[in-house]
């Protein structure tokens, strides 16, 4: 999977772009906090760190984020170390 990212100062997250339907699909937007990619992903440094953290678990930050999409489609994707803690209940993520 493309790991399209950008680092984001201002709210200190790395905003990337998802296609849950695929290439022809929509592309929606999410983020993933910098303490994330920290705490979880290996970053250590700044935002090239950050950057290569996301794109080396792009696939799991990505599966995550389509899931937290299809839950909620309206609301925006802003990924914590919370949301790669907690297991997913396997009744909300049926049909995804």
């Amino acid at each position: 999977m493309n790991c399209e990212a950008v680092h984001c100062f201002d709210t200190a997250t790395v905003r990337f772009a998802i296609y849950p339907d695929g290439l022809d699909g929509p592309r929606i937007l999410g983020e993933i906090t910098e303490d994330a990619l920290r705490d979880l992903f290996g970053a250590r440094g700044g935002p090239d760190s950050l950057l290569e953290a996301c794109e080396r678990h792009f696939e799991l930050i990505a599966a995550t984020a389509v899931i937290r999409h299809r839950l909620k489609p309206r609301q925006s994707i802003k990924l914590e170390t919370m949301d790669f803690t907690y297991p997913i209940d396997d009744v909300a993520i049926q049909g995804i």
